[in-house]
């Protein structure tokens, strides 16, 4: 599976995005997708996946909990990351992946990353 992730760019504090995961290939809808992002001099840390056969479908690391919400179109093969009241450490490169979902940190497949700049 191919992953092209679009919607990142400059906004200011408070302010929201959504990024999008369009997918194309093997059928989308048997795969976990991740978002992860990677902020300059840092590692890559997990954001949020959406795995549709797991009891809560839907986990968000704790930094963007109750803020961002992933989603997915399984018609246009898409997933979304919608990131709301956005703050200057959401300032990264935001990757989309695909996988197994056997965990949220196992996937096979990554998207080029998208640009989120967040200033204050």
């Amino acid at each position: 599976v191919q992953l092209q992730a679009s919607g990142g760019g400059l906004v200011q504090a408070g302010g929201s995005l959504r990024l999008s995961c369009a997918a194309s290939g093997r059928t989308f809808s048997s795969y976990a997708i991740g978002w992860f992002r990677q902020a300059p001099g840092k590692e890559r840390e997990f954001v949020a996946a959406f795995i549709p056969w797991s009891a809560t479908s839907t986990y968000y690391s704790n930094s963007v909990k109750g803020r961002f919400a992933i989603s997915r179109d399984n018609a246009k093969n898409t997933v979304y990351l919608q990131m709301n009241s956005l703050k200057p450490e959401d300032t990264a490169v935001y990757y989309c992946a695909a996988g197994p979902g056997r965990d949220l940190y196992e996937y096979n497949y990554w998207g080029q990353g998208t640009l989120v700049t967040v200033s204050s």
